[in-house]
Order: C-alpha cells, then structure tokens, then sequence
C-alpha cells in the first residue's frame, strides 16, 4: 500500500501518482481534489480519506475507489467498469453516463443520479443508494438498475421528476410513501419477490460495505419502476 498526503501536490501530479502506481493506493487528508483515479483500469484499489472534488472515477475502467468520507458531482462519469464505494454522502450526476460497474452510496445522493445510464450486451451498471436523491433520478435512463433504499427516510426518498426520458433499465424504490411527479412514460408496480431477486446480489454487497442486514432491506416494500412501452418519451427541448 502506497501512502500519499493530497496536500502536498497540486491535483494534475496527485494524480499522475495515483496513475502510475504499481501497488493499492491511499490518499490522506483529501480536500476537494478533482479526478481523482480518473482512466483507473486493473485491479489496484484507491482508498480515499477526506472528502474528493468532481469527477471521481470518472472513465473509470477495473479496480476499486472506497471513500472515507463523503464525495462532490459527477462521480463514475462515464464509469465503464469497477467499483466505487462512498461511506457518505454523493453530489449530482452520480454515474452520469455509466456504462458499467457498480457505485454504493451509505448515504444520500443529489440530482439527477444515474442521467443517461446506458447498458450492452453484458455490461449492465448498477447504482445503490443507500438514503434519499435529488429530482431527476435516472433522467434519459437506457439501461441498468438504479436502487434507492431510503434508509432513514420518512417520505418518499426520491425527488420529483423520477425517470423522466427514461426509456431502457429499472429503477427500484424502498418506501411505502407515494412518488411525486412520475411522468407518463414511467410505469410503477409494486416489486414482486422475482423482481427482487434481481437486485439480491447488489443488497448482498452494499450490506457488506455498510454493515447493514439484507434481508431486513429486502423485507420492506419496493416500487419497481420500468419504461412505458406504450407512452414512450417523445418530448424535444424545443417546440415548433
């Protein structure tokens, strides 16, 4: 394990260090760092204490990202495979055109997590969220699994607008409460235990990165929420 102090290089040499790094690395004392482990490919893990800047994991491409503490936007921009894993909280664009891997959030995520998450052939991202999003979760969404546990919440753990454009992928939702603003290409069903069996394996891991119990997260109801064959998304930025 290679040791690195963030404070002590600017971003684009902290960086290159990370890069070429031929053991797991850790980075202390982290304070708004940006890119960090961007274009990571292989099986080296970055472990990251303190809090990282924007882009985290961005292209990330094998290896794993773990980090103590919380993480700002856009982490896993346009991930195409390996792991991150946030004991805190995460900002917006979470996963913003992942194309593979897996993110798992303990806490709560901002706006527009998962926006034009895509899936092919045998790459199917995922994203966990462990608290509560922003408006706009899975905006555009082609492909993969979005699941919001909403630990801890009281209300519905989503914010309006959930899978607007969406249009490929799931979206499954912890709560009992009702969902604001659904738009007419989205259908909600109540998750069937064969719906569920296939995010297990995803509540399994994130249960074993935060020490939470599976199987009393898989007990309560989810919404399992899918593109409308029927309806689809048709709306332009501009009218005419």
């Amino acid at each position: 394990m290679i040791n690195i102090s963030a404070p002590d290089f600017d971003v684009k040499e902290l960086n290159r260090q990370i890069k070429n790094a031929d053991d797991d690395v850790r980075v202390n004392d982290c304070c708004g760092e940006r890119f960090m482990g961007c274009g990571m490919s292989g099986n080296k893990t970055l472990t990251v204490n303190g809090t990282p800047g924007n882009a985290l994991g961005a292209y990330l491409d094998g290896g794993r990202i773990e980090v103590r503490g919380n993480a700002q936007d856009a982490v896993g921009d346009t991930m195409n495979d390996g792991e991150i894993i946030v004991h805190g909280n995460a900002g917006d664009a979470l996963g913003y055109a992942m194309r593979g891997g897996s993110i798992f959030i303990r806490g709560d995520a901002g706006y527009r997590t998962g926006i034009h998450m895509k899936e092919y052939k045998e790459k199917k991202p995922a994203i966990i969220i462990g608290g509560a999003v922003g408006s706009f979760l899975g905006e555009y969404l082609a492909g993969g699994i979005i699941v919001v546990l909403g630990i801890g919440a009281t209300d519905a753990p989503v914010g309006n607008f959930t899978g607007t454009g969406m249009h490929g992928g799931k979206i499954f939702i912890r709560t009992n409460a009702e969902l604001p603003s659904l738009p007419k290409q989205v259908i909600k069903e109540s998750a069937s235990e064969d719906d569920l069996k296939e995010i297990v394996p995803y509540i399994n891991e994130f249960s074993r990165h935060f020490d939470f119990n599976a199987e009393e997260l898989l007990s309560e109801s989810f919404y399992m929420l899918k593109p409308n064959a029927k309806n689809p998304y048709k709306q332009l930025y501009t009218s005419y």
